[in-house]
């Protein structure tokens, strides 16, 4: 974390960046052709938010590609050694490290949100949201990214339950939640969405910017005010499988949350068949997700 930026000179490099020699040895026809066919190259950070997450945030950054142009870890408040554990692995990753400390918690919603304004102002094409309590697999990171490249999507869900007997991942309870809450979300923003709860996710700048800008909600329920959002801007929304890791770790989103997103959900689902299902970035505030400050 060595320039003005708080990233090291490497943290300029994008994903897959191309040897500036191939196109000068390829003939004018064969480099152009070759062009047409590659995939972008994005810079691609991963945001981490994290809050309390000393003995298993270690393992989450040290598993991640050198590839990537940067992580951005924002710790939410905690009350342990979150930010000691970030800043050693920091001082000798090859992969830039920025450490974003919050004072107090504020919630998780709004520590994602702090992460895509550092990805924005870093430069990232793309920003991919982990988990630090090691619940999603850095192997799925690709096929996140797959749609981005392709530009087939502004907005990529992991989908835990696509993946082969990835429902069975789950404990019944927490199973059906999933599946209720993603329900409620289709009815509530038309996108074919089936684990609307997973937090894995990747987002161009479009969406980004979406996120940035638009009305917060701090806590639990931001995937799901997220997706609005993305329905409102009319972004195109993607889901690919996604290891489900378990593990018998409990939940932070409680069943206090759930009243609060259904409540949303509802609300957005009425908006949405007065005003035809379209765009309505012009709405009043009071129509999106509202904010709610809690992180577990």
């Amino acid at each position: 974390m060595a320039d003005a930026a708080g990233l090291k000179p490497a943290a300029r490099e994008g994903v897959g960046v191309r040897p500036p020699s191939l196109a000068l040895e390829l003939a004018a026809p064969e480099a152009a052709t070759l062009e047409a066919t590659l995939e972008p190259m994005l810079r691609v950070f991963v945001v981490i938010p994290a809050r309390d997450e000393a003995p298993r945030i270690g393992r989450v950054l040290r598993t991640l590609s050198r590839e990537i142009a940067g992580i951005i870890v924002v710790d939410d408040g905690s009350l342990d050694d979150t930010a000691v554990v970030t800043s050693k692995i920091a001082e000798h990753s090859i992969t830039p490290i920025e450490l974003v400390q919050r004072a107090r918690s504020i919630g998780v919603g709004s520590a994602i949100r702090e992460g895509y304004r550092r990805a924005l102002a870093l430069g990232a094409d793309v920003a991919v949201v982990m988990a630090g309590d090691g619940q999603m697999d850095p192997r799925d990171l690709d096929a996140l990214l797959e749609p981005l490249r392709r530009r087939k999507a502004n907005y990529v869900k992991g989908n835990r339950l696509a993946w082969p007997n990835g429902a069975r991942a789950f404990p019944r309870d927490r199973l059906f939640g999933i599946m209720v809450l993603a329900a409620l979300t289709r009815w509530a923003t038309g996108l074919s969405i089936h684990d609307a709860q997973c937090g894995y996710t990747a987002a161009d700048v479009d969406a980004m910017r979406a996120f940035v800008h638009a009305p917060p909600w701090d806590g639990y329920g931001y995937p799901n005010h997220l997706l609005v959002i993305c329905a409102r801007a009319g972004l195109r929304v993607a889901e690919v499988p996604v290891r489900p890791i378990y593990e018998g770790a409990p939940s932070r989103l409680s069943v206090r949350h759930v009243p609060a997103i259904v409540r949303a959900l509802v609300r957005e689902t009425a908006a949405r068949r007065v005003f035809g299902g379209r765009s309505r970035a012009e709405e009043p505030r009071s129509s999106c997700l509202r904010r709610e400050n809690t992180f577990d």
